[in-house]
């Protein structure tokens, strides 16, 4: 394992029980009965009822079982052996059945040899991966012929900007096209991770890549998957900068410039036959 790939999962393996016990992430609340699906997502993505889903990059499994209540049989593959754990425990404390994986994202292949209706990737998935085609080769294995692929993410540009970027002008710091190495080559290096919760962490360097939208559509288009649409948002599902406002849908927007900034964006492709 290379040291940008071990550095990143000693990060996640770390913040799985941070994560767990959060209220940003509310496992409480999706035992409760709520699901961690963005409202962009289920129209999109289209009905799951009755079929078979991978969730790739799957952490421990919120968004994984999410679908599985919206009536899919759902697998989940994460390389965190503390986040497959977890999400074990969590399908098990929820009520809600899925199969969870411990694999590295391109060995899976080796894992797992199943096709299946729908490959899922969640939001903040592929910027921890240097290599856009490897995942589409591992997308398009996965599927069954006329299978479904479906991703939201974060927008490329969005990554582009620098860290405290005002609204006006923005600045762009960052590489947009996939690099050889991470966007930063030193490591990112913080000592508390997203979800907030106050707690100093000990794995503080982690590494990206950026990719850009052009590169995507091609690796997918490539592994003969058909886009059905791309789509690119004006909201985001959580405050990428301070200056970003939150609508009543619970969705954050550039203030007064929102046609400058691309905030999201969206694919759904059918494997062909």
């Amino acid at each position: 394992m290379d040291e940008y790939k071990a550095a990143n999962l000693a990060m996640w393996d770390e913040t799985v029980d941070i994560h767990y016990g959060s209220d940003f992430y509310g496992v409480e609340r999706f035992k409760a009965g709520e699901t961690t699906l963005e409202d962009l997502e289920r129209p999109e993505m289209g009905s799951v009822d009755g079929k078979s889903l991978l969730h790739l990059q799957c952490h421990f499994g919120m968004d994984t079982l999410s679908w599985g209540r919206e009536g899919a049989t759902v697998t989940g593959l994460d390389y965190s052996p503390a986040a497959i754990e977890a999400a074990r425990r969590l399908s098990k404390e929820s009520g809600v059945p899925g199969r969870f994986i411990e694999s590295e994202l391109y060995d899976a292949p080796n894992v797992l040899d199943e096709k299946l209706d729908i490959v899922y990737t969640g939001i903040g998935a592929i910027c921890w991966l240097p290599d856009i085609r490897g995942w589409a080769k591992v997308v398009s294995h996965f599927l069954k012929p006329g299978g479904v692929f479906y991703i939201l993410e974060g927008h490329p540009m969005l990554w582009t900007l620098e860290d405290d970027t005002p609204e006006t002008p923005m600045h762009i710091r960052w590489p947009y096209f996939e690099t050889e190495k991470p966007q930063n080559p030193e490591g990112w290096d913080n000592d508390e991770d997203y979800a907030q919760t106050g707690k100093k962490m000990k794995n503080t360097c982690t590494y990206n890549w950026g990719h850009d939208l052009g590169e995507i559509v091609t690796a997918l288009i490539d592994e003969d998957l058909r886009i059905e649409f791309l789509h690119e948002h004006k909201v985001c599902a959580w405050q990428a900068y301070p200056w970003m406002v939150e609508g009543d849908d619970k969705m954050w927007r550039v203030p007064n410039y929102p046609e400058r900034l691309p905030l999201m964006w969206s694919i759904r492709a059918v494997k062909e036959a």
